[in-house]
């Protein structure tokens, strides 16, 4: 057995795999770049090596520093996780050479299946069906278009070295082939340094249907059962789940059969999925599923599999490259209940999925469910790297237990000030289509807007806010609906006004009764007044001018901002005045209320920049305090 171990990766993988070889008792190394030198797989692991500057290039790409990391460590084997060198056969070469043990396939087994136009050929040949298409060697533009009319509209442009949805194109119409061939192959070129593409016929109801296969050393391969992974945005899986909706035992069978016969082509040893596309227009059926590809590494939603199976897998990888035989035979394994796995990104869903990156000052994941991550309250996500935060994972006796279980753990998911997907997969997880199993690879582009159109928190949410704090505050007084520091004879309910993520909204505030449990989670934000308000897997950034202290939006240094756009209309100090803490500086008028501003801490008003009557911008600067010595 492999007694020390180097993970040549980072962030979720590297955590996930340190995790089974600690349990195994095997020693682990981590290696980091610049951006990650306190990252939390570096913290997890028992040893840990520089590599090298933040861009990926410099450092997780860097084959040779890792092995020398390795060597210098002792570190008997290398671990690839997924993306970076995974999937480099001179890598698994180089590390054969050095001495050390590859924990993956063959080297020539990664060749086979790297070049998509060659993997189809090979598994023609091993009897695995294949998409109707061109693969030959004649690049030229008049013969492609030529094989594309043969084939028939529409049709897919795909890089024969491509991955991750880069390098394809569907084509509707002859008229936009030419333009979209030159653009696939200029992305194709860029990404992968080769530019030959192959056709296909296009799959006008798809799903998308992967096989977990497992080879050892004795000549061994096993199946552990179908995923599907149909939710998709822009050729990326989002949501996954095993085993697939509407599989039925005959072509349970026949598409894991078909999968082993595509691993025991290549030779295949240790993890791998055989990726397929299947025509779900008529349900899903033996003589409508087409290979794909073969990924020639440990996948991201391999904890379904894990879940229903029983099996861990990264302890399987490293038995088989200890050289031990499979732990189980293939009448050994069965599917017991359901998993579903969600991608949590670091990402913003109303902006276009803008990547959001910074430091994680609040993160929260919900209890009872597993949680694959790779940082931790306090850590930062880095722009360099993949922006995934973590994978939330559930498992149950039945499908409708396991999606009703991710959405709730979805919608009880916070972080703040990054912006996180959370309150999108939620809403994928409960919309009707994937609740009865329907869903096909383009559904999210189809329901887009609907599906990533914000909400802003509703009236009870942000009287639950603003209770929440008058109580934290000490200053709750149902008999002036708990506003004891604003100037209104307020009637059980009034109209009241939050910042919230900067930006003020009006809303009807309405006291929750004591003893009633609030609807939403509540976290203050550190170095700061405001508070987080978690709604259905979204955060918001809650400000409010409390009565004691300033309004949240007044800096350490004394600062006294405007926390929303309004009209100053009373002023009750001068520059030098002494002040003592919560003593009112000023008045702002906003959306027809009054807030009073209050000192910080016991001072001298150092700075005054408005006068009555003087309109402000929200986050203006109104006057600053010095503490006093």
């Amino acid at each position: 057995m492999i007694r020390s171990l180097l993970i040549a990766n980072r962030g979720e993988i590297a955590c996930r795999v340190i995790r089974t070889a600690r349990a195994m008792g095997v020693r682990t190394v981590a290696v980091y770049s610049d951006a990650d030198a306190k990252a939390l797989h570096v913290r997890q692991a028992d040893e840990a090596v520089h590599i090298g500057p933040s861009p990926a290039a410099e450092s997780y790409l860097r084959g040779d520093r890792i092995i020398e990391a390795a060597k210098a460590t002792g570190a008997e084997a290398i671990h690839p996780g997924y993306g970076f060198l995974s999937e480099n056969a001179e890598f698994a070469e180089a590390v054969t050479e050095a001495g050390l043990i590859w924990v993956g396939p063959h080297p020539q087994s990664i060749r086979a299946m790297g070049l998509k136009d060659a993997a189809k050929k090979l598994m023609q040949g091993a009897g695995v069906p294949v998409t109707p298409g061109y693969m030959g060697a004649d690049q030229a533009p008049e013969r492609l278009l030529v094989e594309a009319e043969q084939i028939g509209w529409p049709v897919l442009i795909k890089a024969v070295a491509g991955g991750g949805g880069k390098g394809m194109r569907r084509v509707n119409a002859p008229d936009q082939f030419l333009d979209l061939l030159e653009s696939c192959q200029r992305e194709a070129k860029a990404s992968f340094g080769n530019d030959e593409v192959l056709l296909e016929k296009w799959i006008t109801s798809p799903r998308h249907i992967e096989v977990q296969v497992f080879g050892d050393t004795h000549g061994n391969v096993v199946h552990l059962f179908e995923r599907d992974c149909s939710l998709q945005r822009r050729h990326q899986k989002v949501i996954e789940e095993a085993p697939a909706p509407g599989m039925d035992p005959a072509t349970r069978e026949a598409i894991c059969a078909a999968a082993v016969r595509a691993a025991k082509a290549v030779d295949y040893v240790g993890a791998g999925t055989i990726e397929f596309i299947a025509d779900a227009s008529e349900g899903l059926s033996a003589e409508r599923i087409f290979f794909m590809e073969m990924n020639t590494r440990l996948q991201v939603e391999h904890p379904v599999t894990e879940e229903i199976t029983g099996v861990d897998l990264v302890e399987w990888q490293l038995r088989v490259a200890s050289g031990e035989p499979l732990p189980k035979r293939q009448d050994e394994l069965s599917i017991k209940g359901w998993a579903m796995e969600a991608r949590l990104y670091a990402e913003d869903p109303a902006t276009g999925f803008l990547p959001s990156t910074g430091r994680l000052d609040r993160l929260h994941f919900p209890y009872g469910v597993r949680v694959e991550t790779g940082v931790e309250e306090g850590d930062a996500i880095s722009p360099y790297y993949d922006p995934m935060i973590a994978k939330l994972v559930t498992s149950a006796g039945d499908r409708e237990t396991a999606r009703r279980a991710l959405a709730t753990a979805c919608g009880e998911t916070s972080c703040a000030p990054v912006k996180t997907n959370a309150w999108f997969l939620k809403r994928l997880l409960e919309t009707e289509q994937f609740a009865i199993g329907k869903v096909e690879t383009g559904f999210i582009a189809n329901h887009e807007e609907a599906l990533t159109t914000r909400s802003a928190p509703s009236d009870r949410a942000l009287s639950d806010t603003l209770d929440w704090l008058l109580r934290a505050s000490g200053n709750y007084d149902p008999r002036v609906s708990g506003l004891t520091a604003f100037r209104l004879n307020a009637p059980p309910q009034s109209q009241q006004v939050m910042a919230v993520d900067g930006h003020p909204i009006a809303f009807t505030y309405s006291p929750t009764p004591p003893g009633e449990d609030y609807q939403h989670g509540f976290r203050d934000m550190p170095d700061s007044d405001a508070q987080l308000l978690s709604v259905d897997g979204d955060s918001f950034v809650i400000d409010w001018p409390r009565t004691q202290g300033t309004s949240g939006s007044s800096a350490a240094d004394g600062a006294i901002l405007s926390p929303m756009p309004g009209k100053v209309i009373a002023v009750d100090v001068a520059e030098g005045d002494t002040v003592s803490k919560g003593q009112r500086l000023l008045v702002l008028e906003a959306m027809k209320m009054e807030h009073a501003l209050t000192a910080p801490f016991d001072g001298t008003v150092a700075e005054l920049t408005v006068t009555a009557g003087q309109q402000v911008q929200v986050e203006a600067l109104l006057a600053r305090v010095e503490k006093a010595a």
